[in-house]
């Protein structure tokens, strides 16, 4: 097994973080939230244009073949930079669809977004700008027949609903299932190192007492536990993307690991960047903000840490 990613894998990583960086993501966050749409999807047609969702689904289906490492890899950037949408959903209901007639070529090209519902809290996340809804329950996909009233979250770029089951759709759940999870704990780990990065560089530049907050032993500790946290869920996620896959050495409590390890450490980089950050780190104007509320967020989706611990405990994946 391999953790340290290869020259290919970096390439492409670098390749999605300028996609990333010159399409404002935080802007695009902002304008959805407000209900405009447009610079998201934009956003998202840049990424599929890298071939983003194509890495979830085979090459006889009209993809690029099955990469949930460097799924993985591109996913930590997304959550660096604060992507609206439902991303990891889309790029899950591919890998699910693959095989099933007309869905493959609607999902790669991004002109499509899809949801699903998260099994765990029964919402689909950003159903107004998706184009299929479908309904995880109990091991079968189904396509939504209907869904309740559009409700908001802690994060105002994203939002809820719930969902009734109609069609039943031929997919492959357990694939569904583990991918969603694992490009969630990546979006996570990737919110927790930027708002680690936004934290370091405030207090790098406030001053009190005619000294850098950071210069502070306390403040320092903190932000010192929140790198040691990242850094120990980042080869998790990697042992996670492998399992993914489908490595025979790859352990089957690695991927819910993965998710426990990432939400965590986003959480505690979350709580100490508003600690840090003090009264500005409440602003909705300041950028921080957005992350801030994303990584609560992605704490409980697409496995609590509840229901990860325990699956780590029984050495079972997460149930559908």
């Amino acid at each position: 097994m391999r953790f340290v990613p290869g020259p290919d894998q970096l390439a492409y990583v670098r390749t999605v973080r300028r996609v990333l960086s010159g399409a404002g993501p935080l802007k695009a966050a902002r304008a959805w939230a407000a209900g405009d749409l447009a610079p998201g999807r934009a956003l998202w047609r840049s990424l599929a244009g890298t071939g983003l969702p194509g890495l979830a689904v085979p090459e006889e289906c009209g993809g690029l073949g099955w990469y949930p490492a460097e799924l993985a890899a591109a996913f930590v950037e997304t959550g660096r930079a604060g992507a609206p949408g439902p991303l990891a959903e889309t790029v899950a209901l591919a890998a699910a669809l693959a095989r099933t007639p007309s869905w493959p070529e609607r999902l790669l090209g991004g002109e499509e977004l899809a949801t699903v519902t998260d099994p765990a809290s029964g919402y689909a996340v950003d159903p107004r700008a998706a184009r299929a809804v479908f309904v995880l329950r109990e091991g079968t996909l189904y396509l939504a027949a209907g869904q309740g009233p559009v409700l908001p979250s802690l994060d105002p770029a994203r939002h809820l609903a719930r969902c009734a089951p109609g069609e039943a759709v031929p997919a492959d759940t357990g694939r569904l299932r583990a991918l969603a999870t694992l490009l969630t704990a990546a979006q996570a780990l990737g919110a927790g190192e930027a708002l680690l990065a936004g934290s370091v560089e405030y207090v790098a530049a406030r001053r009190q007492f005619g000294r850098p907050v950071g210069s502070f032993q306390a403040v320092k500790h903190q932000l010192a536990d929140v790198a040691v946290e990242l850094e120990f869920a980042r080869p998790l996620l990697h042992a996670a993307a492998l399992a993914v896959r489908g490595d025979a050495a790859a352990d089957p409590r690695d991927l819910p690991a993965a998710k426990a390890a990432c939400s965590h450490a986003a959480h505690l980089a979350a709580r100490t960047a508003l600690q840090v950050h003090g009264a500005v780190g409440y602003t909705d104007e300041y950028d921080l903000t957005l992350l801030l509320r994303k990584a609560r967020c992605l704490y409980t989706s697409w496995g609590t840490q509840d229901a990860c611990r325990s699956a780590v405990l029984a050495g079972r994946p997460l149930p559908d």
